[in-house]
């Protein structure tokens, strides 16, 4: 949702020197819902929004200065992951967020996991970023190597909100388990990995873009595995639900874990029909802009997978009509 900046938002831009041209030219804030702040939709949501920015005052594109929208300010936002980022976006609370399309789809529609809920009709894509695989994290010496090993365990799940919440409660599903056969926790990022470290959980699920931050760090201080998620269950996950595929973590991502087979999903970044046309097609030209190119390659490890090529890539929900503009005038669309 687009808004003049209020008060308390026009002070910080204030802050930031843009007195003297604040009253020429209307400020819009923009908001990118995407993660905990140790997991990989944060800081690619704070490149993107660098990306897609142009206060007033700013230098010209191609001169120093920013190549983004004229007069947006967009900022990321932590959220609890991808149904809080849909459930944002549908309410008006937030203007855009990431999530995952499985996540997205079943809320777009009414089905999956979201069977019963008023299907969020409303929902729109800007583009498919990058592909997320699904981390199953134990200790080396935890004895845990296969996903039925976790009946009994103490495992995070993630908070409910969030993607990983429901995709692991279907990697357990697929695998003959539920939430009841654990003692399951709602630990997200850091909080998860110290209590792993701790001996307070044995297990837990984080979905995002490797490497993640959290768990970078909880490689460098412990000796963990990550475990498989392969096999009959995952066959089962990948043929029922076709957003998800099969896909290898390599070795050398996280110090001293070897190379290991997972499932993966696609993040993706939506926004509202009631989104000015102008507006996302605008952002979606300035996501995609050889200035942009520049920050994502060097803002994050994903950012470089982060291609037109693969914008369109698994959207299974409608694209935003101004961002449908922007790639039928660039022929990604025919």
């Amino acid at each position: 949702m687009i808004k003049l900046i209020k008060t308390a938002a026009l002070s910080a831009v204030l802050a930031l020197g843009l007195v003297g041209n604040a009253s020429a030219q209307e400020l819009n804030f923009f908001t990118i819902g995407t993660g905990g702040t140790a997991y990989t939709y944060y800081p690619v949501g704070g490149v993107i929004a660098n990306a897609i920015s142009k206060p007033p005052g700013s230098r010209e594109c191609g001169k120093g200065g920013s190549c983004g929208v004229d007069g947006l300010i967009a900022s990321a936002v932590s959220s609890r992951g991808s149904v809080d980022n849909v459930n944002a976006i549908i309410s008006g609370l937030r203007s855009s967020g990431f999530a995952q399309s499985d996540v997205a789809y079943w809320a777009y529609t009414g089905t999956g996991t979201m069977e019963g809920s008023k299907p969020a009709t409303d929902l729109r894509t800007i583009a498919a970023l990058f592909e997320e695989h699904i981390h199953l994290v134990a200790l080396a010496d935890s004895g845990i190597n296969s996903v039925a090993d976790l009946a009994g365990k103490r495992v995070s799940l993630d908070e409910p909100g969030s993607g990983t919440y429901v995709d692991a409660n279907l990697i357990l599903e697929s695998n003959g388990l539920s939430s009841d056969d654990v003692t399951a926790e709602a630990l997200k990022g850091g909080a998860a990995a110290e209590a792993l470290r701790n001996g307070k959980i044995d297990a837990f699920f984080v979905v995002a873009g490797y490497p993640t931050g959290s768990l970078v760090e909880l490689a460098s201080a412990a000796d963990i595995k990550l475990v498989p998620i392969d096999g009959a269950g995952a066959n089962a996950l990948t043929e029922k639900y076709g957003f998800f595929a099969s896909s290898d973590i390599p070795e050398g991502t996280y110090e001293g874990v070897a190379s290991t087979t997972t499932v993966s999903v696609g993040a993706q970044w939506f926004t509202s029909a009631s989104q000015d046309d102008e507006l996302i097609y605008n952002i979606t030209k300035a996501l995609w802009n050889k200035e942009s190119r520049k920050l994502l390659d060097v803002g994050h490890a994903k950012g470089k997978t982060i291609t037109p090529d693969t914008a369109l890539a698994g959207v299974g929900v409608p694209l935003h009509a101004g961002a449908e503009r922007f790639y039928r005038e660039v022929g990604l669309i025919k």
